[in-house]
């Protein structure tokens, strides 16, 4: 199986920007399936090809575990991706888990490529904006397995209602079906089959990758 990271990087260096100058990678996925890891390898690639990457965790996004819905997207849209759009830097308030509140403001520079990260990333309401919709799943066990191994056995009732509330959300948003690139839990791409070369291009201009 194909390297999922590199597959990813090539469709989004050789799709158009559609986020104003910006190409939009939506890493989405159940939670413990991967995502972080593989935003990470996908911004390490970017960057070797010379152009400008910045990666957004919906971690920092979330209010709380109740998060993946109510006020969570017109933020992200409001506080990041709007601006971006029209050329701007973003800035969004970092929601802090141990005190349970919103607090530090973090920057959002105005990259050539943006990495999204987390459940609910690549939802219906994204698709005019992104150039690549990233699934990663794991089986259910290993998850939670790799969940509570971070958060402690306390949050397991959390991390239970986490996965009903994405299941949920998935189901509705058939994002596993509407996704461009498919991995598995350890970053392999399953589906769909890449049909763009590797990622081997020349390192952006003055104005950027346009």
């Amino acid at each position: 199986m194909t390297p999922g990271a590199d597959v990813v990087v090539a469709r989004a260096l050789a799709a158009p920007p559609r986020l104003g100058r910006v190409r939009l990678v939506c890493v989405d996925g159940p939670a413990g399936s991967g995502k972080t890891t593989t935003a990470a390898r996908v911004a390490a690639l970017v960057g070797e090809t010379g152009a400008r990457v910045a990666v957004v965790h919906l971690d920092d996004l979330y209010d709380g575990w109740g998060g993946l819905e109510g006020t969570l997207w017109p933020r992200l849209s409001a506080q990041v991706l709007e601006p971006l759009r029209r050329g701007l830097p973003g800035r969004f308030q970092r929601y802090d888990w141990s005190a349970g509140a919103f607090t530090d403001w973090v920057d959002v520079p105005v990259p050539d490529v943006l990495v999204v990260e987390g459940c609910g990333s690549a939802r219906r309401a994204v698709d005019g904006l992104v150039s690549v919709r990233v699934w990663v799943c794991a089986p259910d066990d290993v998850r939670l397995a790799r969940g509570l191994a971070r958060d402690g056995e306390a949050a397991r009732a959390h991390w239970t209602a986490w996965m009903a509330d994405e299941r949920a959300h998935f189901e509705r948003e058939r994002t596993r079906e509407r996704a461009d690139v498919r991995l598995d839990g350890d970053g392999r791409a399953v589906g769909p089959a890449p049909d763009v070369p590797a990622p081997d291009v020349p390192a952006p201009g003055p104005t950027g990758l346009a």
